[in-house]
Formats: structure tokens, sequence, C-alpha cells
């Protein structure tokens, strides 16, 4: 199998590797990612005290549900591949791949 790569007006070859996992272990839910990412693949969850996801409010009331907040992948299918959230992530949490065809 072969990888998807596009070919840049200077005649550059650039294959572009797309978002597949983000490690909820190390991920401190700083939220740079999101403000970065360009199409809404991200979204902030909160983790419970059995590992469950329950969604983050506005309100800060809300704060005791979860134990932490981390990002997740919640439309995976927008990703253009650009990296630039795993570019500005402090923890390195990001795992990414390129497409094959």
């Amino acid at each position: 199998m072969s990888t998807f790569s596009v070919t840049l007006p200077s005649g550059e070859t650039w294959e572009p590797k797309f978002v597949q996992n983000i490690n909820e272990d190390t991920c401190i839910g700083c939220g740079r990612c999101f403000k970065v990412c360009p199409r809404g693949v991200l979204e902030l969850v909160g983790l419970n005290d059995e590992g469950e996801r329950v969604k983050v409010s506005d309100d800060e009331d809300d704060d005791e549900e979860y134990e932490k907040k981390v990002m997740t992948i919640a439309h995976q299918e927008m990703c253009i591949g650009c990296t630039a959230c795993s570019k500005i992530c402090p923890k390195k949490c990001y795992t990414h791949g390129a497409a094959t065809v």
C-alpha cells in the first residue's frame, strides 16, 4: 500500500499525517490543541473516578463530576493532517499517521 501525498506549488511533496490517538494518561487538558485546530476535530471532556467520559460544562459547579479534563478526537473525519495539534501539545500526547491509498 502506498500513502497519500500532495505536490505543493513549489514542487515539494508533503505527506499529511492525520490524528489517530490522544494519550489520555499524559493529556493535561490545557486546550492549546483545541485552540489551534482549524477544523473542529477536538473536544474537551472530563474523566470521572471510573474513567468514564463526562461532558464538560461552562458552569464551574459541575467540576465535581470529573477528576480531570482531557482532549478527545470528536470528529476525526474533519482532520486535514496538518499536525498543528501535536506541534503545540506540551505533553506530546498525539499519534498521527499517513493515509493509505
